[in-house]
């Protein structure tokens, strides 16, 4: 038997079902076929960032999401005499949510998967393994162990670090995999109480002690070389580990134990034809930076508003090669810093952890207030792909500031109101998806016809942002067919992001990234570049 659907994900993981979330949003006809007969429960990721999190806003489901995250939990850095190193506390909300909060993932996974149910055109299939992709000039057929069959239009294998898909099209996943495994127990009914984690660099042995919602406790410990992963199943041997952390190991309520791998590898491309690799399929980190899931939600929502494009029909597949032009430099990166980070903390040479001990005491106080602020963390920012870098204007009328182009950069979200006057997000008061906005100006008003037909072929929102005190007058001098959000002032409004730089409008594209950026009267050309590398005619 065979089934058709426009786009199939490999693997019922959080990457493949965040990306079929955001297709189904798009009334894309997809299927999620996952080889393994209900959803993985064993030890995973353990934090998800701000980004993220506005991905499951824009996917309709952070309310489902948040009961199962610590907000704004913090990280002490400690060395074997349990003295701090740094303190990793950030505390802002740039894109309108936590920057870091611990979680339970198979928590989060069913929220996820049920959030399929709400399209008709969205579906998962377990005990569904794909044992061949057959591509052709229309799409690629799939075949199942089963002996069935699903044709789709494009495949994105999703399926984890060991993609049978990566290996099968021979691409390679060029890294490294640390010498040494880790050892990951689970605790119910949290034997310390506390709200935060700790990483513990010992030279002894390096450990992490993570608090995460509904009374739970993670611990993750290195596995020296010398040691069988048996071992995970030794009690005794895991009583020892954790006898240095709790009163008494016996007593406490253990829900799971595995021992995991640290690698650090990269695909060799993430497209081959009409197959895609996104999250551990594409590329895997050490956990030590808890990027590892966040990056795989960054490749689904690249990708989701990319296919949807193409799939429904405004866009060229061209536009699909934009995925890897985009996420591979900041993948590097996110690579890069996780395993400068696991081999920091998890370095058992004496010499060298003294050393890292020394740098840390001596660091200045700006040195200290970055590592807080996770400055350490790299933010995306796209060169190249659906990005216009317009020269910033020098017109008499704007003050000379030396200031970077942030097209290629996220859009910051602070709260806002819709038309009514109603406090909400951004987002949500501007909606979703490709986003025309103008500071005070209605943005009709210097959009040709062409330009206005194109933007409502996408679905594009127009939104006008005004001093909330303005609300009542642009509501009634506001073309039809443009957003009205009012602007509540202060250091991280709206206001002050226009205050800071030489731009009066900015093209948002559906992933948040600032597409371009440039004055209200070059909005019309602008916007036609930016449709330009986007394959929209």
């Amino acid at each position: 038997m065979t089934t058709a659907c426009e786009v199939l994900v490999v693997g019922a993981g959080p990457v493949g079902l965040t990306l079929a979330n955001l297709l189904g949003q798009q009334g894309v006809d997809v299927l999620v076929v996952e080889r393994e007969h209900e959803l993985v429960d064993y030890p995973r990721a353990v934090g998800i960032d701000d980004e993220a999190l506005r991905t499951m806003q824009t996917a309709g489901l952070v309310d489902e999401v948040l009961p199962h995250t610590i907000p704004d939990q913090k990280i002490y850095m400690v060395n074997g005499d349990r003295t701090i190193l740094c303190e990793v506390n950030p505390t802002t909300r740039e894109f309108g949510w936590p920057r870091r909060n611990g979680f339970v993932q198979p928590l989060v996974d069913q929220v996820l998967l049920a959030g399929l149910d709400r399209f008709p055109n969205a579906g998962a299939r377990f005990g569904a393994e794909v044992v061949d992709l057959t591509e052709d000039t229309d799409g690629v057929v799939a075949t199942l162990a089963d002996g069935g069959t699903v044709r789709a239009r494009y495949v994105v294998a999703a399926e984890g670090g060991s993609s049978p898909t990566r290996k099968r099209l021979g691409i390679s996943f060029e890294g490294e995999t640390r010498p040494t495994d880790g050892i990951v127990i689970d605790v119910a009914n949290d034997p310390i109480g506390t709200p935060h984690a700790v990483f513990g660099g010992d030279p002894a042995r390096s450990y992490a002690s993570i608090a995460l919602p509904h009374g739970i406790r993670r611990w993750e410990f290195t596995l020296f070389e010398d040691e069988s992963a048996d071992l995970v199943d030794d009690d005794a041997y895991v009583f020892g580990l954790l006898a240095p952390h709790v009163p008494d190991p016996a007593r406490l309520d253990i829900i799971r134990r595995r021992v995991y791998r640290h690698h650090a590898r990269i695909a060799g491309r993430f497209r081959h034809g009409r197959i895609f690799l996104a999250g551990d399929a594409a590329h895997v980190m050490p956990v030590v930076g808890g990027q590892g899931w966040n990056s795989g939600i960054r490749d689904a929502f690249n990708l989701g508003w990319k296919l949807a494009a193409v799939v429904k029909g405004p866009a060229g597949d061209g536009l699909l090669d934009t995925y890897e032009t985009e996420r591979l430099g900041h993948v590097t990166q996110m690579v890069a810093v996780s395993l400068g980070m696991a081999k920091e903390w998890t370095d058992h040479d004496p010499v060298k952890a003294a050393e890292r001990d020394r740098i840390a005491a001596n660091r200045t106080p700006q040195e200290r207030q970055a590592q807080e602020r996770q400055a350490f963390k790299p933010q995306p920012k796209f060169e190249q792909g659906v990005v216009v870098h317009t020269p910033l204007p020098k017109f008499k009328t704007l003050p000379a500031r030396d200031v970077p182009s942030l097209a290629g950069s996220l859009f910051p979200q602070p709260p806002a109101t819709d038309t009514n006057g109603v406090q909400m997000l951004l987002d949500d008061a501007t909606g979703q998806g490709w986003r025309v906005i103008t500071w005070n100006n209605d943005p009709r008003v210097f959009l040709s016809a062409q330009r206005l037909a194109v933007a409502d072929r996408l679905g594009a929102r127009l939104v006008r942002v005004v001093p909330k005190a303005q609300l009542p007058w642009a509501r009634e001098h506001t073309a039809p067919g443009v957003t009205v959000v009012g602007d509540l002032g202060g250091e991280a409004s709206l206001q002050a992001w226009f205050d800071a730089r030489p731009v009066g409008a900015v093209i948002v594209r559906p992933d948040h990234v600032i597409a371009a950026e440039c004055l209200a009267q070059e909005l019309d050309d602008v916007l036609g570049k930016v449709l330009e590398t986007a394959h929209i005619a």
